[in-house]
């Protein structure tokens, strides 16, 4: 099982949430905290998730998760509503990276991802869900390539790979018809002329007995 889907399953579907994307994260800058929260020194790995509620009206949050070293559970850790967030800057808009900020109306956090992939890809559907769901007052997304705001994205690239593959599944089956139907065309033909090879014989024969 995917960590989005173990994710979804443990803290979202529980909640009547349906998660739309989660990124595996470090802080760019380390907090100095020897001790946990639970009183005990430990290693986890954080998650940003992405989620919707599916009681109308909807609503979407940005949370922060955690995973303890060890532990196959999910800790909820904060959680902003979208409509919290101001900014997000994709730090450079011409060289892919991993790393992004998060702008909110009381804080910030500076991440950095497993790779300018993953990042991409939570950035681009956060963008697209700020468009759907944020009617004013949208938060500003700085230092984006054009590919994560639109245009030649990655889900349009996607998008264009299945109905890609479509086409020339389609184009495949009908050029395997065509053929199809040439061959029968030309087994009839042979059908005819083995027919009128037999009746010609036919009357040959009857001919001689005659």
């Amino acid at each position: 099982m995917s960590a989005k889907s173990a994710l979804n399953k443990a803290l979202f579907i529980p909640n009547d949430e349906r998660l739309l994307a989660a990124v595996q994260v470090k802080r760019r800058t380390k907090k100095k905290i020897p001790f946990l929260a639970t009183g005990g020194p430990g290693d986890y790995t954080t998650f940003v998730c992405l989620s919707v509620t599916n009681k109308k009206p909807a609503q979407v949050f940005l949370t922060k998760v955690k995973q303890f070293e060890g532990s196959s559970s999910f800790v909820r850790r904060s959680q902003w509503s979208i409509s919290q967030l101001r900014q997000v800057n994709g730090i450079d808009s011409v060289r892919d990276c991993p790393e992004f900020d998060l702008i909110f109306e009381n804080g910030f956090d500076q991440w950095t991802t497993g790779s300018a992939g993953e990042k991409c890809m939570f950035v681009q559907i956060l963008h697209h869900t700020c468009q759907r769901f944020i009617p004013e007052r949208k938060p500003e997304f700085i230092n984006c390539s054009s590919k994560l705001l639109g245009g030649n994205s990655i889900l349009h690239e996607a998008a264009d790979s299945v109905s890609s593959a479509v086409q020339k599944a389609s184009q495949a089956l009908n050029e395997r018809g065509e053929r199809l139907g040439r061959v029968e065309e030309k087994t009839g033909q042979m059908k005819n002329s083995a027919q009128h090879f037999a009746d010609t014989a036919h009357k040959l024969a009857m001919k001689h007995k005659c």
